[in-house]
């Protein structure tokens, strides 16, 4: 018997019935009669419901000479218990679907509109009874027609389509982003009768994700694009094979002028300078861009070299008119600019190559004399970089042959109480006076010299070695940032998952963090990383997250832990509003996917109090504690002081 006075247990419930129990069961799968579970899984039924439909059923006095009838009862009494249970399921399934939020549609083969719930007049602006009739298309946007199109025949080909984003224009005028999922109806002879799914406004979202989109790929100062968009975009072309240029510009002596007038006003000139360089480019088809500070790229899609050198010429006339009223109204000042010209694919096959290429041509033209431009000259260069080259390459095999190579830490601190939980282990490098260089120089030389891989192992194999020898660190975690040239290669692939499979040390207390763009490079070869490190229980993070927004599409198949906000939107966060609307946009996305996050370059207690306000739960800055050497690190000492502050 059920414990539980308010339920009859199965059998309780087929004797009052008088049905068989196996008759019950079918009846909850076919959801006729839906029985509840215990917490051990067992059936049990409403006993006022049970009640009900058992009175309802009593058979009633029959004339002794009616034994036909008599006999026929229970089968018509069944019958009639099959119906309304059948009408308290259709009853159940409609209440559901008029009071839901959702907009519940079914259309015919052409897509006209046969039933639609409550939920579709405040999308559609409209009573749900005029709708029938009408098609989806009646309502597209302007811009929608082509991809709504596309919709049906992916529809018509796949039998199902989930998520599909399509705009609309209500009967009130109102834009409506909506989430679409739907199936296809098809007939014994495989032709599709109808269509049938669901629609929920989704509008707040893509507007939400537009903004954050239009701030990750543009510069907050100028609203121009930045070198992420620049990026992409120049990723496009080459993959296509055509030629075109890049132009590099920064302005003249521009240090000067913003030592003399401060950084606002510096600022000042920079948002004009970009409006008259867009002028500039008027009918030329260049592309405008902002990389950072002073400096601007200009990209010409499909342009040979006597198209680049006149929108140069263009350019500089354009700067040459413009004259910038000075702060202290004792005139006005002229403004000059140099601009560096590379050629793709002539002067290199990707952004970083030819930037480099087109700056080298930049800093010629201000050798020349500044206000002037120069195509990037290949056989120059070439000797130059061959030297650079091999002394790089010395450089890092010295580096590497005599160990000079030391490991420092930095807190990751929990802001809601300024406790260290992790460390990121971080290298630097020893002078031969066994004084500390910034790593910079050699991780971007290692990097374009193929010997990064051997310093990513030689830091794991440092930091296993640190950890063998110290088993009160076990409390904390430890986060390696890795290359890309390291992860895509099986080889180290290879040496470094035996490392990891080898070592005596608990591998949960490691954590392995790649940037986003070096993530976003090769999707297969990182999706294959992350699931072979996490077999082996360590942790993953996306590092400078928010750096591009390509990334966003593929975070629910990055399997990580982490997400480490990109420094640059948190250095000022606290003076900044734009950074603070991205910021939000990215905790959204990172808690709505269930990732902890992390914000890097916290560097004052302001945007530490802020960050925290806004439910990011760790930072990690020169606020709280700066790198130091490893082997120094003591864990309890450094969480009572960043505790203390």
């Amino acid at each position: 018997m059920s414990s539980d006075p308010r339920f009859y247990s199965i059998q309780e419930a087929a004797e009052a019935l008088g049905v068989d129990v196996r008759r019950l069961r079918r009846w909850d799968e076919q959801g006729v009669l839906v029985a509840e579970r215990t917490a051990g899984g067992h059936r049990r039924y409403l006993r006022t419901v049970v009640d009900r439909l058992a009175k309802s059923t009593q058979p009633q006095a029959v004339p002794e000479d009616s034994t036909e009838l008599a006999a026929a009862r229970p089968e018509l009494l069944m019958q009639r218990r099959m119906v309304e249970l059948l009408i308290d399921s259709e009853k159940r399934y409609r209440d559901l679907i008029e009071t839901t939020h959702d907009c519940i549609w079914e259309t015919d083969a052409l897509g006209r509109i046969t039933y639609v719930n409550r939920a579709a007049e405040e999308l559609f602006g409209m009573p749900a009874g005029d709708l029938c009739g009408r098609c989806f298309f009646d309502f597209e946007a302007g811009d929608a027609e082509f991809a709504n199109r596309r919709f049906l025949t992916r529809l018509r080909k796949m039998g199902e389509v989930r998520d599909y984003m399509a705009h609309i224009v209500n009967a009130r005028g109102e834009d409506r982003w909506l989430g679409i999922n739907a199936r296809a109806i098809v007939d014994s002879r495989g032709e599709m009768r109808a269509l049938r799914g669901t629609a929920r406004d989704v509008t707040d979202q893509h507007l939400s994700l537009q903004k954050a989109e239009h701030l990750a790929l543009h510069d907050q100062l100028t609203d121009l694009r930045n070198r992420y968009a620049l990026e992409r975009r120049v990723d496009e072309c080459l993959a296509e094979g055509k030629p075109g240029a890049l132009l590099v510009l920064d302005i003249d002596n521009f240090k000067y002028f913003n030592s003399a007038y401060g950084p606002r006003t510096g600022d000042q000139l920079i948002r004009a300078v970009g409006s008259a360089l867009a002028n500039g480019l008027r009918d030329t088809g260049g592309e405008l861009y902002r990389l950072g500070g002073d400096e601007f790229a200009v990209h010409l899609p499909e342009a040979l070299r006597e198209n680049a050198v006149e929108a140069a010429r263009q350019l500089l006339e354009a700067i040459g008119y413009y004259r910038f009223p000075a702060p202290d109204n004792s005139g006005v000042i002229k403004v000059s600019a140099s601009i560096g010209i590379a050629l793709y694919p002539f002067h290199g096959g990707d952004l970083s190559a030819l930037l480099a290429s087109a700056d080298i041509a930049l800093y010629s033209a201000k050798d020349q004399g500044r206000n002037r431009y120069t195509l990037f000259d290949q056989d120059s260069a070439s000797v130059r970089n061959t030297h650079q080259r091999m002394s790089r390459g010395r450089m890092l095999r010295e580096i590497l042959d005599e160990d000079r190579t030391v490991l420092v830490s930095q807190p990751v601190v929990r802001l809601s109480d300024r406790a260290v939980v992790h460390h990121e282990v971080l290298m630097r490098v020893r002078d031969r006076d066994g004084g500390l260089l910034e790593p910079g120089p050699f991780v971007d030389a290692a990097e374009s010299m193929g010997t990064i891989q051997e310093f990513d192992l030689l830091i794991v194999r440092k930091l296993l070695a640190h950890l063998g020898q110290r088993p009160h660190d076990e409390r904390r975690r430890y986060f390696v940032n890795l290359s890309r040239r390291s992860i895509s290669d099986p080889d180290w692939v290879r040496e470094f998952l035996h490392l990891l499979s080898t070592t005596s040390v608990d591998v949960r207390q490691l954590a392995f963090e790649i940037t986003e763009t070096a993530a976003m490079a090769e999707v297969g070869v990182t999706l294959d990383f992350i699931r072979a490190v996490k077999e082996r229980g360590c942790r993953f993070a996306l590092d400078d997250f928010g750096s591009g927004f390509s990334s966003f599409y593929y975070l629910k198949r990055f399997d990580v832990d982490y997400l480490k906000i990109d420094g640059r939107f948190i250095k000022d966060l606290h003076q900044d509003t734009g950074n603070q609307i991205f910021v939000r946009a990215l905790r959204d996305v990172g808690h709505a996917l269930a990732k902890q996050i992390i914000a890097e370059w916290v560097e004052s207690a302001e945007t530490a109090q802020l960050l925290d306000e806004m439910g990011i739960q760790y930072g990690q800055g020169f606020h709280f504690q700066a790198p130091r050497l490893l082997a120094a690190q003591a864990p309890e000492d450094v969480a009572v002081r960043a505790a203390e502050r």
